[in-house]
């Protein structure tokens, strides 16, 4: 899809004479374009408006080019607004007449730049103001998903260190009862954290990607910028660097919740087997007195006593509650 802005928002895609833009559409958006579009803007513009392939390249010096009018920028950026995040290419050639987007997902940071653009909100007469909009509400937009995942590893965090709080939502305080279905808990709850873990990695790429941007454009495009874009290209720098952290922690934070949910898994383990071992314990003694019983030589005195039957089933008896009293007064159960 093809979108067309200047400085008082959304241009006409005809220009004054066939084959040409609207002299004043300064920034050209590229949603998932197709071959005619992108052949269009080609034409229409002279610039070569690369590929999902050419912006997938991982490499430094295919992402941050100078071209012979300008410069060619791409980054991997995080889908906000999908449950499942990912990281599609996003790529920028910036011109001092001309700011060419080429995107394949939805993203807040346009719509928002659009609508700023529209309202007159912020300087937005050159395209590299515009491309400041950008980076600015991009910026905000990872902050944003940042905070939506510090409160989300809260909640987790929660979740985990409360897990025998209590046995259901609607439970009595003083009820101390383990939650039924343990392990389908603790599935949840690693999967959980997998999720956070992946997307909190995805918003990191992000962040690489514009933190390798800005410094570039604002060394590279002194000659066709001018105001404060370097103060302000400072100050995205600066918001990149303070994320950084932000993710850093939260990317420890992570680590500790995991190490949390496989300490839990661990324990739960543990309390199996403790049962089997109290079960094995427990059948040891009474199995060894109806073996021995059970031997039918000539010469057992048991054999001939009125109460031998009634005093082997006693004995039985006596010699599993014996364990099961003493493992009671440890505590294993």
């Amino acid at each position: 899809m093809l979108s067309l802005h200047g400085p008082e928002g959304a241009a006409d895609h005809a220009g004054p004479s066939p084959g040409s833009l609207p002299p004043y559409a300064i920034w050209i958006d590229l949603n998932d374009p197709n071959a005619e579009e992108a052949e269009r803007i080609e034409a229409q513009t002279g610039l070569r408006v690369p590929s999902r392939q050419a912006l997938s390249e991982v490499e430094s010096s295919s992402r941050l080019r100078r071209l012979k009018t300008g410069l060619s920028l791409s980054t991997p950026m995080i889908t906000f607004d999908q449950a499942d995040s990912q990281l599609k290419p996003l790529g920028f050639v910036l011109t001092k007449d001309r700011l060419i987007t080429v995107r394949f997902h939805d993203l807040r940071a346009f719509a928002a730049v659009k609508t700023r653009i529209a309202e007159g909100d912020g300087p937005c007469a050159t395209s590299t103001e515009i491309f400041l909009l950008l980076m600015e509400e991009l910026v905000d937009s990872l902050a944003d998903a940042l905070e939506d995942m510090g409160a989300d590893l809260d909640a987790l965090s929660t979740r985990i260190f409360d897990f025998d709080v209590r046995a259901r939502p609607s439970a009595r305080p003083d009820d101390k009862r383990p939650p039924r279905r343990r392990d389908l808990a603790l599935r949840r709850i690693l999967r959980g954290i997998g999720r956070r873990g992946k997307a909190l990695g995805k918003i990191r790429s992000s962040l690489l990607g514009l933190e390798r941007i800005v410094p570039f454009v604002a060394a590279e495009c002194e000659s066709f910028s001018e105001g404060e874009a370097d103060q302000r290209f400072e100050t995205i720098r600066r918001d990149i660097a303070s994320l950084d952290e932000f993710e850093t922690r939260l990317s420890e934070n992570v680590q500790f919740l995991l190490d949390a949910a496989l300490g839990l898994i661990s324990i739960e383990q543990n309390n199996v087997f403790r049962v089997l071992t109290v079960v094995s314990v427990v059948g040891v003694p009474p199995t060894l007195i109806a073996s021995m019983y059970g031997m039918n030589f000539k010469h057992m005195p048991e054999l001939d006593w009125i109460y031998g039957y009634p005093y082997g089933l006693s004995l039985i008896t006596l010699s599993a509650l014996v364990p099961i009293v003493f493992f009671k007064i440890k505590g294993w159960f």
